[in-house]
C-alpha cells in the first residue's frame, strides 16, 4: 500500500465487497471506520450508529406539543413518559384553534401582522375593524377608586357653583381695578391737602411763640443767641458750662 516514497499513503475502504484503496480516505464520525468516496455516507456503508445524531420529533395529538424521540430508547417508553408527565389536553385548543376577529360575520384570522388592540376596549381586532365605530366599541372601562377621599373630592366638585363666563369675570376684574385706582387717587389728594394745612398751622404757631436762651452762669435770658454769646464773652470771659 502506498509508494516507496510514501508507504503510509492511502487506505482501503472498510466495506467488505469494495476494499478500494483511496489516497484521500474518509473517516466516519460515528463508527470511526475508513471509507472511500463512494461509501462515505451513513446510508452507503450502513452505519450502525448513523441515526444517533438525528432529531425526530412527533406531535402529540392530545396536547399538540412536540415529543422528541431518543435514539437509544424505545419510542413507546418515550411516549408513555410524555403522557404521564407533560401532556396537557387543555393546550390543544390554544395551539391548534387560531384566534379570529370578534366582530360578527368576520372570519379573519388574527395573526401577528394583522392584529390591532383597541385602546378603549382593549380587545384584539383585525385591520378592517380596528376603529371603534367598526366594531361597536363600548368605550373605556370606568375605574372605581377604592380611596375615600376621591369620593369626597367628587362630591365637593358637584356642590361647587357653576363657573361664570370669562367675559363677565374680566369685566368684574376691570371694574374693581378702576374703583381701587380712583380711591387711591382720592386718598393721595386728601393727604396732600391735610399735610399743607398742618404745615401752615405749625408755622403760625411758631411765629407767635418767642424762644429765650438762658445763660448757664447767671441764668439771664436772651432772645437772640448772638446777645447770649456777647454776654458770655464780656461778663464771664468766654467760659460756660456747656
Amino acid at each position: 500500500m502506498g509508494t516507496p516514497e510514501f508507504p503510509d499513503l492511502g487506505k482501503h475502504c472498510s466495506v467488505d465487497y469494495c476494499k478500494q484503496i483511496d489516497f484521500l480516505p474518509f473517516t466516519c464520525d460515528r463508527c470511526l471506520q475508513v471509507f472511500c468516496l463512494d461509501h462515505r455516507s451513513y446510508m452507503k456503508h450502513d452505519c450502525p450508529k448513523g441515526n444517533r445524531g438525528d432529531v425526530t420529533v412527533v406531535i402529540c395529538p392530545l396536547c399538540a406539543k412536540g415529543v422528541r424521540l431518543n435514539p437509544d430508547e424505545d419510542p413507546n417508553i418515550t411516549w408513555e413518559k410524555h403522557v404521564n408527565t407533560d401532556c396537557d389536553p387543555s393546550n390543544y385548543e390554544k395551539t391548534v384553534k387560531k384566534k379570529k376577529c370578534p366582530v360578527p360575520r368576520c372570519r379573519e384570522l388574527l395573526t401577528f401582522s394583522n392584529t390591532i388592540k383597541c385602546r378603549d376596549c382593549c380587545i384584539d381586532h383585525c385591520l378592517k375593524h380596528r376603529f371603534g365605530p367598526d366594531h361597536t366599541c363600548s368605550g373605556p372601562k370606568k375605574t372605581e377608586s377604592s380611596f375615600s377621599f376621591m369620593g369626597f373630592l367628587s362630591s365637593n366638585s358637584k356642590e361647587a357653583p357653576p363657573p361664570t363666563s370669562s367675559s363677565s369675570s374680566w369685566s368684574s376684574l376691570f371694574s374693581r381695578l378702576g374703583n381701587d385706582i380712583s380711591q387711591s387717587f382720592q386718598f393721595a389728594s386728601g393727604d396732600d391737602g391735610s399735610s399743607e394745612k398742618t404745615q401752615e398751622r405749625n408755622g403760625k404757631q411758631n411765629r407767635g411763640k418767642v424762644t429765650v436762651d438762658v445763660c448757664p452762669k447767671c441764668s439771664r435770658g436772651f432772645r437772640d443767641p448772638k446777645d447770649l454769646l456777647k454776654h458770655i464773652d464780656k461778663d464771664h470771659r468766654g467760659t460756660s458750662k456747656a
